[in-house]
């Protein structure tokens, strides 16, 4: 069955879905789209610019109706304050985080770009073995402390307490991928919800380099073959509260 299929019944022949194709394989034919799979990356532009429709993807095995919202419903400005203040939170509550502000990150995280729609990265939500985990890496990260070697470097003047990796966060969710552009770009997507929805969010780096460096990690991290963890999004409700934006540096700007 073809990935893309064109109802022809429907297709009224706008070619907006011909003049829009990121691969180039779509076509006018007797006043209908064609399609032509080869080399197709299947991103839905299609799907999306039909006005009447026509357009399925079998692929996703899903069909999705929600309209586009139109970007300036969001206040440039809101969005920017929103930006400038967030914070890396430390300090979190023991307030679980719902199932439904969980769904809600996942599908922001889901719905990030990546080129030519590779879609290469996968989560792991971590709520129930969070202390087990947390145990294992605090228990390693203090023998190599001791030791010495390439990781103490990171960790040579930090106080390694029992929640030195997520701060007695209730959610932990660490962004697997095959590189390093799309899964950081869903952490991106994912923090922004997650702040939207009152919570707070810091990056674990730390867990990170656990994950890659310890196998006895690694090995209770389920991922896909051929995907690393990339970044630890620490998330919950912040115990603490910022009242102003601090300054920064002015940005470098070059322009040629």
């Amino acid at each position: 069955m073809k990935s893309v299929i064109i109802n022809e019944k429907l297709c009224i022949g706008c070619e907006k879905c011909v003049k829009d194709c990121v691969s180039e394989k779509l076509s006018l034919k007797n006043g209908k789209a064609q399609y032509n799979a080869e080399r197709c990356i299947l991103c839905g532009h299609c799907y999306a610019i039909c006005p009447v429709n026509a357009v399925t993807l079998t692929k996703y095995g899903e069909i999705n109706e929600e309209k586009v919202s139109p970007h300036h419903i969001i206040d440039s400005d809101n969005l920017l304050s929103f930006m400038k203040s967030r914070r890396s939170i430390r300090r979190f509550t023991k307030e679980r985080v719902s199932e439904e502000d969980i769904a809600k990150i996942l599908e922001a995280g889901r719905y990030c770009p990546t080129g030519t729609n590779a879609q290469d990265f996968s989560f792991t939500v971590i709520t129930d073995s969070l202390a087990d985990l947390e145990k294992d890496a605090v228990s390693i990260f203090r023998k190599a402390q001791k030791i010495g070697g390439k990781l103490s470097a990171y960790i040579r003047n930090s106080t390694i307490d029992d929640n030195f990796f997520f701060k007695g966060a209730p959610l932990v969710i660490v962004v697997n991928g095959k590189g390093k552009t799309s899964s950081c770009l869903a952490s991106s997507y994912m923090e922004l919800m997650a702040e939207s929805l009152g919570l707070g969010v810091l990056y674990s780096g730390f867990f990170i380099a656990a994950a890659k460096l310890m196998p006895k990690i690694s090995k209770k991290l389920p991922t896909p073959d051929g995907h690393d963890p990339v970044t630890c999004l620490v998330i919950g409700h912040p115990d603490v509260k910022y009242e102003r934006i601090p300054p920064r540096n002015e940005a470098e700007i070059n322009r040629i």
